[in-house]
């Protein structure tokens, strides 16, 4: 299979969803923690009505935040920067220039392949950047990887069977994005 089905998958995604790019992510958290560490965002605002993975990556990496009543279908945005939680939205064209919208494709998504996510973006050198951090800080298209210098990295790429499901069922999703309630975030006691 090699990493050629991954690549495959990225470009497909990306000309599925209108975007230049795709990085596929093992989950959509770790695609938002990609996106927030490449940025270095150190304050943010977002709905309190999102999945406990959110403010729990928040304490994780030292980000201020503050959660709203924002109300939200498919996507919401983490306010002050360019990153969305666009985990469950997966559209033909919903891709939003000069944007990082991070999706989901575990169960009750629209494309359901268990754990799995991506980023969607359009700038060249993010997309290496987040590329070769979501790998352990390798170029995945270069061979063989170890003759090459490693850069800051994360272990947080999916299964190559992943990637070829993914391929498999793309054609074929609901594109509909339904609300989903989530418990109010700010109600949860942190220790």
């Amino acid at each position: 299979m090699g990493f050629n089905t991954l690549f495959k998958f990225e470009q497909a995604l990306a000309e599925y969803t209108g975007a230049r790019f795709a990085v596929v992510t093992d989950c959509c958290t770790h695609a938002i923690e990609l996106c927030m560490r490449l940025d270095e965002v150190k304050a943010t605002s977002f709905t309190a009505y999102t999945y406990l993975s959110i403010p729990q990556l928040m304490r994780n990496l030292n980000i201020d935040f503050t959660m709203t009543d924002e109300q939200w279908i498919g996507e919401y945005q983490f306010h002050g920067t360019n990153i969305w939680d666009s985990a469950r939205r997966l559209q033909r064209g919903m891709y939003r220039e000069g944007q990082k919208q991070c999706l989901s494709f575990g169960n009750g998504k629209p494309m359901q392949l268990g754990r799995c996510g991506a980023i969607l973006l359009d700038n060249a050198g993010q997309y290496i950047q987040l590329s070769s951090m979501r790998s352990d800080g390798r170029d995945l298209h270069q061979s063989p990887w170890q003759n090459y210098p490693a850069t800051q990295g994360y272990h947080y790429c999916p299964t190559l069977e992943t990637c070829e499901k993914g391929l498999l069922h793309l054609p074929y999703i609901n594109e509909s994005p339904k609300k989903q309630n989530y418990p109010d975030c700010r109600e949860v006691q942190f220790q």
